[in-house]
């Protein structure tokens, strides 16, 4: 794929709320996946290094958000697909300030509200300067090996294949449990 082709994808997936995906091979990344690590929500340090021969599915999330009644959504396909697939929320204050809540409140929030039981990360930023590093690898093809595209809204997806690969990336819009996403895993 070009970089004209790239950039009228990545355009098209915004304004109509599609979603993208590497070419039909996927690309290796030039930064190793499993080479990084972040902090849970509880404040352990996750190795991604674990995540080997698994599918990995993150999202941004936030508590008071439109899109949030997602999590109920992202816990059935981890019910569902749990064997084969790992969903990691990274919660977010960065859009409209809808997760202003502290770590111990997100988590109670979304365990309370919709029982989540997929792993949580530390809340960061997921765009901009701030950006933690697992987004900076996420959203920059010198990193990821294609794509740029950075979170828009709260609940964006990106999916990563066993290889540590990433393979996809969906806008907020786009449910978790939709036919494009169920289809990679």
């Amino acid at each position: 794929m070009n970089k004209a082709s790239i950039l009228f994808t990545a355009l098209f997936s915004f304004i109509f709320g599609k979603g993208i995906s590497a070419q039909d091979t996927p690309v290796t990344p030039s930064v190793d996946f499993y080479s990084l690590s972040f902090k849970t929500i509880t404040g352990e340090t996750f190795k991604f290094d674990q995540l080997k021969g698994k599918k990995v599915l993150i999202v941004n999330t936030a508590s008071k958000c439109g899109f949030t009644p997602q999590f109920k959504d992202l816990e059935e396909m981890n019910k569902q697909y749990g064997k084969n697939l790992i969903i990691i929320g990274f919660p977010s204050n960065d859009f409209l300030g809808q997760d202003p809540g502290s770590n111990s409140e997100i988590k109670e929030f979304c365990e309370l509200n919709y029982g989540v039981t997929f792993q949580m990360m530390d809340k960061s930023s997921v765009k901009g300067k701030d950006k933690n590093v697992v987004y900076q690898w996420l959203s920059d093809k010198s990193k990821n090996g294609w794509n740029d595209n950075s979170p828009s809204w709260n609940f964006a997806k990106y999916l990563i294949d066993e290889q540590g690969r990433l393979i996809g990336f969906w806008p907020s819009k786009i449910k978790p449990m939709d036919k494009e996403i169920i289809s990679k895993l």
